[in-house]
């Protein structure tokens, strides 16, 4: 990020926030303290002013600044195959969950393009890189849980490699929700060893917790 825009970031620095989402960010020790509507409004704020040029060639120094980039990149407007190159060029940028949640939250599509998209994240499912696989969970689950798209996105989603525990965590969180709108089509992933067993438990769990989901089902799927 420019130096310009650093400095309005770090000019917001909240040292209890940062501690406190430093502790629910392992790893991220670069952290200012912004909270995430003040970084969509000043996304939305530099995409409108700035377009392209606000994202700067400067390597990020701050958690805020990947993220910042990243919903620049869902704000500006651009065509499907130009925000997929800038999303291509930004992947090996997501070293935690918290932006690549929020990246892809950020991002949107013409229902047109949505075929297009799902090309683009299928060698991400079965990369080998936890943030990849991340990517490519959160991705299924943000636009392919719904009656077009299920068997396929069920299938796709067993092959990621969920050894990491944050790819396995991504994953169980859109088994359940699959579970959750499609159970019928999910149910045989999660009983018949489509997932790892600790993936499984992970999933069912989340399930478990939801209102949406009645308490026979609930205990049935505790016996998987």
């Amino acid at each position: 990020m420019d130096k310009e825009t650093r400095q309005m970031l770090c000019g917001m620095n909240d040292r209890k926030y940062s501690d406190f989402s430093s502790s629910l960010i392992p790893g991220a020790d670069n952290i200012i303290g912004i909270r995430l509507p003040v970084l969509r409004k000043m996304a939305r704020k530099l995409a409108a002013e700035k377009g392209r040029s606000a994202l700067s060639d400067e390597e990020d120094i701050y958690f805020e600044e990947t993220m910042l980039r990243g919903m620049i990149i869902g704000y500006l407007k651009l065509s499907t195959q130009e925000r997929l190159e800038l999303i291509r060029s930004f992947i090996p940028e997501i070293d935690n969950w918290s932006v690549c949640d929020s990246f892809c939250c950020t991002l949107k599509f013409p229902q047109k393009d949505i075929p297009l998209v799902l090309e683009f994240i299928k060698p991400y499912a079965y990369s080998d890189k936890e943030f990849e696989q991340r990517f490519a969970a959160v991705m299924l689950l943000r636009f392919f849980v719904n009656d077009e798209y299920i068997d396929g996105t069920l299938s796709l989603l067993s092959e990621i490699n969920t050894e990491a525990y944050y790819s396995s965590m991504a994953v169980a969180w859109t088994a359940a929700e699959c579970y959750i709108r499609f159970p019928v089509q999910t149910l045989p992933y999660l009983r018949d060893a489509g997932f790892d067993r600790e993936t499984q438990k992970r999933a069912v769990r989340k399930i478990c917790d939801s209102f949406r989901v009645d308490r026979e089902s609930k205990e049935m799927l505790k016996k998987l």
